[in-house]
């Protein structure tokens, strides 16, 4: 019985950003909840912060999505 699960190992081509330490990592080097991707270039892994800060300002800003409550979205 092994002790320690098998690394995961990325695919040629995929790109990841690491939270943990702000760089780009072709393939998941780091575990899952420390990353954001996959992309499909290093160039788009380079911009993952800004993608993410930009998505979530336009989340935030979104008025089908927040009415003045941001705690409820609608339908709820």
């Amino acid at each position: 019985m092994a002790l320690f699960k098998k690394r995961t190992v990325g695919k040629p081509g995929e790109w990841y950003y690491c939270l943990e330490h702000k760089k780009v990592e072709e393939g998941p080097e780091c575990p899952a909840q420390n990353r954001f991707g996959p992309y499909t270039s290093r160039e788009a892994a380079q911009h993952a912060m800004d993608t993410a800060r930009d998505r979530n300002l336009d989340w935030d800003t979104d008025p089908k999505w927040h009415d003045g409550d941001r705690a409820t979205p609608p339908g709820d």
